[in-house]
C-alpha cells in the first residue's frame, strides 16, 4: 500500500513539473516574440546599453497593461479549469499534460513486458468496475402519474432525468413487447406507444388500444402515467390483471409450438409478474401491508426464477413495516449470499437487525471504558460492511443530507441507490431505539479499514470510479450528487487562482505606485537578463568575431 501511495505522489509530482515547465516556456516564448518581432530591438545581450535603453523606454502604463492582461488570461484559465473539474471531476491541464506531454519527457510505458502482470490485474479490476456500474431498475420505484407528476405540479421541478426515463422506455420495450405483436392490433399500437417520448401521445395510444380489446399493457401504461392517485392506479392494475391472466393462460398452452409462441409466453409472463408486483406495492402504499406481504410471497413462489425484479427487496421493506424481524432475518438468510449481487437494502437491513439487539443500551462512553461486547462488535462490523458497500447512505439516514424522490433506476453502491434506500427505510431505522445513534458513532470508522479505497477493498471489490458520472445522469440537476471518495481541488486550479490573484495585485500596485513599481520591474528584468548576458559573452569570446557578426545580421 505504501508503494501505491508513493507511486501516486510521484505521478502527481511529475504532472506538476510538466505543467510548470510547459507554462514557463510558453510565457518565455511570447515574451521573446514580443521583444523581437514587435519592438524590433537588436538582440546583443553583451550590449548593456541596448538593454538599458529598452528598459528606460517602458512606461508604467506598459506594466499595468502587461500585468492586467496576465491576470485576465489566468482568470479565464481558472474559470475553464473550474468548469471542467465540476463537470468531469478532473483537471483539463493535468489530463493533457499527463496524456501528451509526460510521455515526451520519458513517461512510463505501460506496454512493456515487465508490466504485463500489472496490466492484467488492472484489466480484471476494470472489468469488475464496469459490471458494478451497471444500472438497475429500482425495485421500489414510484408511480409517475400519482407520485412523480404530483411532485412536479407542487414544486415545478422535474424529479426524473431524460436519461432515467429513456432507460425506463427501453425496459418497457424489453419486457412488454415481442416480435409477434403485429399479429394482435392492440399490441401493435402499444409497441409504438412505448417508443413515444411525449407522455400525452403514449396515453392516447393506450386508450386507442383499449378501444380494440382489453390490453394488459395499455392498462399498465394508464395506471403508471395517467392515474393521479394510488387508488386509481390500483383499479387500473386490477383490470390489467384480468386481461393479463387471460393472455398468460392462452400463451402457456401454445408455448411449445414454436419460437414465436415461446416469445409471446415470455412476454406475457413478464407482464403478469409486473402487474402483480405493482398491485402488491399499491396495497403497501394504501396501508394494507399484510395483504402486500402475502401477494409478494405468492408471487415469489409462483415465479421463483424471475429475480430480475428484485421482489425480495419489496418484501423486506414490508416486513420491516410490520416489525416482523424474524421473517426479515429469514429472507436475509436466503438472499444475503456471496453468489448473488449485493444491494444497500440487503447490507443495511442486516446491519439494522444486528444493531437492534444492542442499540437501546449502547453508550459510546461506556463502550470506551469497558470495550465492546461480542454483540456490539457484531453490530459494528455489520455497519462497517454496509458502509463499505455504499458509503453514501449514512448521511441520508442521519439527515446530514436532504432527500429527494428516488429515480426509476439506481446504480448499486452509488448515490442514487443510497437515496432510494433511505427514502423508504429511514422510518425503520428511526423506529429502532438507538440504531441511528449507533450508526452515528461507528460509521466513519469504516474508512480507517480501507486505507486506499480506489485500489483495495476490505469485504467487497474496490469502490468503482464510474459511480459519479452515472449518478449525475440519473439524478436531477437540483440535487448535489454525493461523491466518494471526496475529490480535492487539483493543483492546477489552485496554481491558476494564485497566479491570477498575484498578477491582478501587480497591476493594481503598478497603477497606484508607477514609479516605485517601475524601479522594481527594471531591477527584475536586469536580474533576469544577467545570466543570458553572461552566457552570450562566453559564447562570443569562443566564436570568431566574423561568424558572430554574420549571425547577428541574420
Amino acid at each position: 500500500m505504501a508503494d501505491n501511495n508513493g507511486t501516486g505522489l510521484l505521478e502527481q509530482l511529475k504532472s506538476c513539473i510538466v505543467w510548470c515547465w510547459a507554462y514557463f516556456w510558453t510565457v518565455w516564448f511570447f515574451v521573446m516574440l514580443f521583444l523581437v518581432n514587435i519592438l524590433r530591438l537588436p538582440f546583443r545581450y553583451n550590449d548593456s546599453t541596448a538593454v538599458s535603453m529598452f528598459l528606460n523606454t517602458l512606461t508604467p502604463k506598459f506594466y499595468v497593461a502587461l500585468t492586467g492582461t496576465s491576470s485576465l488570461i489566468s482568470g479565464l484559465i481558472l474559470i475553464f479549469e473550474w468548469w471542467y473539474f465540476r463537470k468531469y471531476g478532473t483537471s483539463f491541464i493535468e489530463q493533457v499534460s499527463v496524456s501528451h506531454l509526460r510521455p515526451l519527457l520519458g513517461g512510463v510505458d505501460n506496454s512493456s513486458p515487465s508490466n504485463s502482470n500489472t496490466s492484467n490485474g488492472d484489466a480484471d479490476s476494470n472489468r469488475q468496475s464496469v459490471s458494478e456500474c451497471k444500472v438497475w431498475r429500482n425495485p421500489l420505484n414510484l408511480f409517475r402519474g400519482a407520485e412523480y407528476n404530483r411532485y412536479t405540479w407542487v414544486t415545478g421541478r422535474e424529479p426524473l432525468t431524460y436519461y432515467d426515463m429513456n432507460l425506463s422506455a427501453q425496459d418497457h420495450q424489453t419486457f412488454f413487447t415481442c416480435d409477434s405483436d403485429h399479429l394482435r392490433p392492440a399490441d401493435a399500437i402499444m409497441q409504438k406507444a412505448w417508443r413515444e417520448r411525449n407522455p400525452q401521445a403514449r396515453i392516447s395510444a393506450a386508450h386507442e388500444a383499449l378501444e380494440l380489446e382489453d390490453c394488459a399493457t395499455a392498462y399498465i401504461l394508464l395506471a403508471e402515467e395517467e392515474a393521479t392517485t394510488i387508488v386509481e392506479a390500483e383499479k387500473l392494475f386490477k383490470q390489467a390483471l384480468k386481461a393479463g391472466e387471460g393472455c398468460y393462460r392462452r400463451s402457456q398452452q401454445l408455448q411449445h409450438h414454436g419460437s414465436q409462441y415461446e416469445a409471446q409466453h415470455r412476454r406475457d409472463t413478464n407482464v403478469l409478474v409486473y402487474i402483480k408486483r405493482r398491485l402488491a406495492m399499491c396495497s403497501r402504499k394504501l396501508g394494507r401491508t399484510r395483504e402486500a406481504v402475502k401477494m409478494m410471497r405468492d408471487l415469489m413462489k409462483e415465479f421463483p426464477l424471475l429475480s430480475m425484479f428484485n421482489i425480495h427487496e419489496n418484501l423486506l421493506e414490508s416486513l420491516l413495516e410490520l416489525q416482523n424481524y424474524a421473517d426479515v432475518q429469514a429472507v436475509l438468510a436466503k438472499y444475503d449470499d456471496i453468489s448473488l449481487p449485493k444491494s444497500a437494502t440487503i447490507c443495511y437491513t442486516a446491519a439494522l437487525l444486528k444493531a437492534r439487539a444492542v442499540s437501546d443500551k449502547f453508550s459510546p462512553e461506556a463502550a470506551s471504558r469497558r470495550g465492546l461486547s461480542t454483540a456490539e462488535m457484531n453490530a459494528v462490523e455489520a455497519i462497517h460492511r454496509a458502509v463499505e458497500f455504499n458509503p453514501h447512505v449514512p448521511k441520508y439516514l442521519l439527515e446530514m443530507k436532504s432527500l429527494i424522490l428516488p429515480p426509476e433506476h439506481i446504480l448499486k453502491r452509488g448515490d442514487s441507490e443510497a437515496i432510494a434506500y433511505a427514502f423508504f427505510h429511514l422510518q425503520h431505522w428511526k423506529r429502532v431505539e438507538g440504531a441511528l445513534n449507533l450508526l452515528h458513532c461507528t460509521w466513519e470508522g469504516t474508512f480507517r479499514m480501507i486505507p486506499y479505497p480506489l485500489e483495495k477493498g476490505h469485504l467487497f471489490y474496490p469502490y468503482p470510479i464510474c459511480t459519479e458520472t452515472a449518478d449525475r445522469e440519473l439524478l436531477p440537476m437540483f440535487h448535489e450528487v454525493s461523491v466518494y471518495p471526496k475529490k480535492e481541488l487539483p493543483f492546477f486550479i489552485l496554481f491558476t487562482a494564485g497566479l491570477c490573484s498575484f498578477t491582478a495585485m501587480l497591476a493594481l500596485l503598478t497603477h497606484q505606485f508607477p514609479e516605485l513599481m517601475g524601479v522594481f520591474a527594471k531591477a527584475f528584468l536586469s536580474t533576469l537578463f544577467a545570466p543570458l548576458n553572461f552566457i552570450m559573452e562566453k559564447v562570443e569570446s569562443i566564436l570568431p568575431s566574423s561568424l558572430w557578426h554574420q549571425l547577428t545580421r541574420i
